[in-house]
């Protein structure tokens, strides 16, 4: 009888402690839980479903992640969002990864003028302006959000990665080129004439 009373008061006590741990000692499984369970990050998610990063976000990781907001997607240009979801695995993926570094980087580990090299190959800036934090244009609302694979910063603004710079000659429109060659021409025969 002792034996049973004592099982019954260790179980009993188990549970106890577990409804009385805080909230806050609970992490998330991983960074795309945080964007999930989050009521601000509706279009992020259906992005990142979207361009199918959802299994390698969950991988071990550990990843840094600048979520935007469901206004900042709002904030695009009317109809962007809606061409980025229509074709996922292009511009849309970019974009996203565009918002990921490889590694776990906090708050305390951002500091002035400091480059980080996304997962898309491309670095954002980190400016520090007195308590305000911007990646690149969008400033930071909410830090160090935890996850067993990671951290999810959240930002105000998407960020778009910079235009790769193209290695083409522009050649001029047809009347631009041709009125000087015309013009050379013109002045040949004036000068064979005199």
């Amino acid at each position: 009888m002792r034996n049973k009373s004592t099982l019954l008061f260790l179980v009993c006590f188990a549970v106890i402690l577990s409804l009385a741990a805080p909230a806050s000692a609970q992490v998330p499984g991983t960074v795309v839980d945080i964007i999930v369970n989050s009521t601000d990050h509706d279009t992020l998610e259906a992005a990142v479903i979207a361009a199918n990063l959802t299994g390698p976000l969950t991988g071990t990781g550990p990843f840094t992640v600048f979520a935007p907001t469901d206004d900042a997607f709002a904030a695009l240009p009317a109809g962007t969002l809606d061409t980025l979801l229509a074709d996922p695995s292009g511009d849309l993926t970019d974009i996203l990864l565009y918002h990921v570094l490889s590694g776990r980087v906090n708050s305390t580990d951002l500091s002035d003028g400091m480059a980080a090299t996304t997962l898309l190959g491309e670095d954002v800036l980190v400016t520090i302006n007195g308590t305000e934090v911007f990646i690149n244009n969008a400033r930071v609302t909410v830090v160090d959000l935890q996850a067993e694979n990671g951290v999810v910063h959240v930002i105000d603004a998407v960020l778009i990665p910079p235009e790769e710079p193209t290695n083409e000659i522009p050649i001029p429109e047809f009347p631009t080129i041709i009125l000087p060659i015309a013009a050379i021409i013109g002045l040949a025969l004036i000068f064979r004439r005199i």
